[in-house]
């Protein structure tokens, strides 16, 4: 679990960066090229550790890049607001892969229940295409505090309540099958 964190703070770091930068000064340009240069440290900072860049990284950087760039054209931070929603959409689009959450689950519940792992799977992207709508009109009204609030409070909050009552609901299938078993 802490991996999953440490990589989602990874992911975010550019527009924690931003946002953080542009509350500061409230200047749109310095946020911005402040939360490119961090990405490209990031990357740099990884490549110099030997760490493995994956295929989220690149396109995290690309983002940057791209929304960055439109963001200093437009002076508009709803762009670089944009970042999060557009991965929120990508990562929901990947968990429509059927049972690719099956090799996140221990044994006991691939070999239990791996029907409703993979209803959890969807659920899952689901949660991250509301999300990442959510997230997108929040971003459109341009409130930098609700956004940063949508982002921290509400999008997390939702992930952490939905991995705690997904694991209470497999807990509850695993036990109640094993029960069963015995009895038979």
């Amino acid at each position: 679990m802490k991996d999953v964190f440490a990589r989602l703070a990874s992911d975010l770091l550019s527009v924690i960066i931003f946002l953080a930068v542009y509350l500061l000064t409230d200047n749109v340009i310095l946020a911005t090229a402040v939360a490119i240069a961090g990405a490209f440290a990031q990357v740099i900072y990884a490549r110099l550790k030997g760490q493995p860049l994956h295929y989220m990284t690149y396109a995290s950087l690309a983002l940057v890049i791209v929304l960055g760039g439109i963001t200093l054209l437009t002076n508009d931070p709803r762009f670089m607001l944009a970042k999060p929603s557009i991965a929120h959409f990508a990562i929901g689009a990947i968990m429509l892969k059927r049972g690719w959450m099956l090799r996140y689950m221990p044994p006991v519940i691939v070999e239990t229940v791996p029907e409703y792992v993979t209803i959890a799977g969807y659920a899952w992207a689901a949660l991250m295409f509301v999300i990442g709508a959510g997230m997108m009109a929040v971003a459109a009204t341009g409130d930098l505090k609700l956004w940063a609030f949508y982002l921290m409070v509400v999008a997390g909050g939702a992930k952490i309540l939905a991995f705690a009552v997904q694991y209470f609901v497999l807990w509850l299938i695993v036990t109640n099958r094993r029960r069963a078993a015995a009895r038979a």
